[in-house]
C-alpha cells in the first residue's frame, strides 16, 4: 500500500504520537524468505494483548502462523513480542466482539450496527469475521536502545 511507508516513518518518528494510540508497526521474519519486514497495522488493546484485524486476502499475517516471535514499535517503544493469527470464523467473531468493545468506533469500518440491546449484532459481526483474521499480539520485553 503506498501510504505504508509514510506511516512506517511516522511510527519510527518523533512525531509517533500523531498516530501511536492505533498504529504500530510489527517486524517479523519470512519464513520461506527469510527476509525481515515491517508493517504499520491498528491495534486495540485488549487485557496484556493487542488485537489487530486483517483481510484474509493480505499476505503478512501468514508468516505468523502458529505463532512468531516479532519485534513491535508501539508508543515510541520497540518491545519484543509473540504473535498468533486467529484463522477460525468462530474465533475471530469472538475476538471481534472484544475489539469492539474497547474500540467501539471499529464497528464503523467493519460494517456492525448495534443490535437491540445495545451491543453489537452477532450477524453482523459473523459477516465481518468471514474474510477477516486478528493477529493477536503479546508484548514480552522492551528492546534496549544502544
Amino acid at each position: 500500500m503506498w501510504f505504508n511507508p509514510i506511516m512506517k516513518g511516522l511510527i519510527h518518528s518523533p512525531l509517533h504520537g500523531l498516530v501511536s494510540k492505533n498504529v504500530m508497526s510489527i517486524t517479523y521474519t519470512g519464513r520461506k524468505s527469510g527476509q525481515v519486514y515491517t508493517v504499520p497495522v491498528n491495534y486495540v488493546p485488549d487485557g496484556n494483548e493487542l488485537l489487530t484485524v486483517s483481510l484474509r486476502g493480505r499476505t503478512w499475517w501468514r508468516n505468523l502462523r502458529g505463532g512468531a516471535p516479532v519485534t513491535i514499535r508501539l508508543q515510541g517503544r520497540e518491545l519484543k513480542a509473540t504473535a498468533e493469527v486467529i484463522e477460525d470464523g468462530s474465533a475471530v467473531a469472538t475476538s471481534l466482539m472484544a475489539l469492539l468493545k474497547g474500540a467501539p468506533g471499529y464497528a464503523r469500518y467493519l460494517q456492525v450496527k448495534p443490535g437491540p440491546n445495545g451491543q453489537p449484532d452477532f450477524t453482523d459481526v459473523c459477516r465481518a469475521a468471514h474474510g477477516r483474521v486478528i493477529v493477536r499480539t503479546r508484548p514480552v520485553v522492551e528492546v534496549a536502545n544502544n
